[in-house]
């Protein structure tokens, strides 16, 4: 503060010196005077001086001690202040955004900014963002016009309490015209407020926070109290329908013996499912004279099948047909993991939690393999003479259900966080009490939809003449498998202090007071001991480091 009076009253030392030397032709120091200092400075010296020895600047001093000087901020008042007003002692004005705004930027009265902002004790029911390098003294008593921050007792009569109804009540950003300050002065001094988050109020809706320092900024908070409420339960991951999946088709009925002399076997049934994958029931074998032709397996075919399913039933020839395996069912989707991590930092949110993971889809049933086909002859059995003289046809595959849909994963609890410092922030703390509430439980994972059920096969075609030479029936189609449950989110922390890439400087006289971290939400359709699946818990601590900033808004 010392360093930008000074600089600003050299300003108009230099003009007043020009003034004088070019009118009179005078040589020697001349005195020069900051109307918003109400003090006279000594100018710079002239060629060959030397340079003099500048007194204090008027502004600076202790917030706790130094009386209020008319040019050394913007007042404002909740309960008599006007946003009309220039924001004088005698004329304050109401918001505290408002005040800041002026003291960033000047009153438009030709005077430069103040960069600093008295403010009564008493509520404020506003969220604010604070430039780096604006100060922010509160707990003034002004009833009597005073604006002292000492009362009688050696202390104010009560804070500047931030308390907005939502949002995060204190923000602290690099303001672009207050970029070039140099050094202490673009620190912003943080006196005699009370800031108070009020439960889940961030962006998110979840957390708490009641501070964020954007990244580059500096900030001294003290004699001041950080507070955040509780954090939110997480909201249980969607449930997947609770109808099963798509249903299998129906295999096709194989032609009748005699009706051709080569009868096609039954066309496949066909499931598309609505994720693309397909369950295919085989061909079922052709009808021929004298031997039947085998059937097509199901489709999709098992990695593995060591049981045989889906495959293909053989044509008649010297032994009779045999009908179509039965088709695998899908794999089912299983249980998903839950959420782990503590989450990531944020600009925007403040802190983002971390999901639980989504339920898998069901795999497909296999489609029924084809029956195999018959022959139209056989000894003294045929067809009869002027007639076609092919064997019946296999019936074709049942085609498999669908896999069923996977939940959706369990939300983040929310966290209770007093102060957010970002990337290349710089925080002192000195004579502050941050308190933290509780986190909230992590959501539970959503429970995972049926699968769809697989079909019969179709029957395979008979022979006119005789019930001796029947064509074979397709296999029946697996049914899909269930839908994953989804994994549960992570539970909410409590932390004074949370920062990545930040500075920290505490004082001895900082006290913190956290509260609990919560239990990770349990997974979908989990029994309540049954931890497989269940978030990561969150914990409590007064500082905690992160690893890397949030790569993204919450999902």
């Amino acid at each position: 503060m010392q360093r930008r009076l000074q600089d600003r009253c050299r300003g108009v030392a230099r003009s007043i010196a020009v003034l004088a030397f070019s009118a009179v032709g005078a040589a020697g120091i001349s005195g020069c005077y900051a109307d918003d200092c109400a003090t006279t400075f000594t100018c710079p010296p002239l060629p060959g001086e030397k340079p003099p020895v500048l007194p204090a600047s008027p502004c600076d001093g202790d917030p706790a001690t130094s009386p209020a000087k008319e040019g050394c901020g913007v007042f404002v008042s909740a309960s008599s202040g006007d946003d009309g007003n220039p924001g004088t002692k005698g004329a304050p004005v109401k918001t505290l955004q408002h005040a800041i705004g002026l003291a960033a930027h000047g009153r438009g009265d030709g005077k430069p900014p103040t960069r600093r902002v008295y403010a009564c004790g008493g509520s404020f029911e506003e969220k604010i963002t604070l430039p780096s390098g604006v100060d922010l003294w509160g707990g003034r008593r002004c009833e009597d016009g005073d604006w002292s921050y000492a009362g009688s007792f050696g202390g104010p009569d009560e804070p500047t309490v931030i308390a907005p109804p939502g949002g995060i009540p204190l923000r602290l950003v690099e303001g672009e015209d207050l970029r070039a300050i140099p050094g202490d002065d673009a620190t912003s001094m943080v006196f005699g407020v009370r800031a108070v988050a009020a439960d889940a109020s961030a962006p998110d809706g979840k957390s708490s926070i009641a501070m964020i320092l954007s990244a580059g900024t500096r900030a001294i908070v003290r004699e001041s109290a950080i507070v955040a409420g509780d954090g939110k339960d997480g909201e249980p991951g969607e449930d997947a329908l609770s109808e099963r999946a798509q249903d299998g088709e129906p295999g096709n009925h194989g032609a009748h013996a005699c009706t051709a002399d080569f009868a096609a076997g039954a066309l496949p049934a066909v499931t598309v499912c609505d994720d693309g994958t397909e369950s295919i029931g085989g061909y079922g074998g052709d009808g021929r004279l004298d031997a039947g032709g085998d059937g097509e397996p199901g489709q999709p075919e098992p990695a593995a099948n060591p049981e045989g399913k889906g495959l293909a039933g053989t044509g008649a020839g010297s032994s009779t047909c045999t009908p179509g395996k039965d088709g695998a069912e899908g794999a089912d989707g299983g249980r998903a993991a839950g959420a782990v991590g503590a989450g990531y930092l944020s600009e925007s949110y403040g802190w983002i939690g971390v999901r639980g993971e989504d339920g898998k889809r069901g795999g497909v049933g296999q489609g029924g393999g084809g029956g195999g086909g018959g022959k139209g002859r056989d000894g003294t059995i045929a067809c009869r003479a002027g007639r076609p003289q092919g064997g019946a046809a296999g019936g074709s595959g049942g085609s498999g259900g669908c896999g069923g849909e996977g939940g959706k994963g369990g939300g983040y609890g929310g966290s209770s966080i007093g102060i957010v410092a970002l990337q290349g922030s710089a925080l002192t703390l000195e004579t502050t009490e941050i308190t933290t509430g509780n986190g909230g439980q992590g959501g539970a994972g959503g429970r995972g939809q049926p699968g769809g059920g697989g079909w019969g096969g179709g029957a395979g075609g008979t022979h006119t003449e005789t019930n001796m030479l029947p064509a074979c029936p397709g296999g029946r189609g697996g049914d899909g498998g269930r839908g994953g449950d989804a994994g549960g989110g992570i539970g909410g922390s409590s932390y004074g202090v949370a920062f990545v890439g930040a500075f920290l400087s505490i004082d001895p006289g900082v006290i913190v007071h956290v509260g609990d971290g919560a239990k990770g939400g349990p997974a979908g359709n989990a029994a309540p001991d049954d931890d497989r699946g269940r978030g990561e818990p969150g914990d409590g601590m007064a500082y905690r480091p992160f690893d890397a900033p949030a790569p993204g808004p919450p999902q």
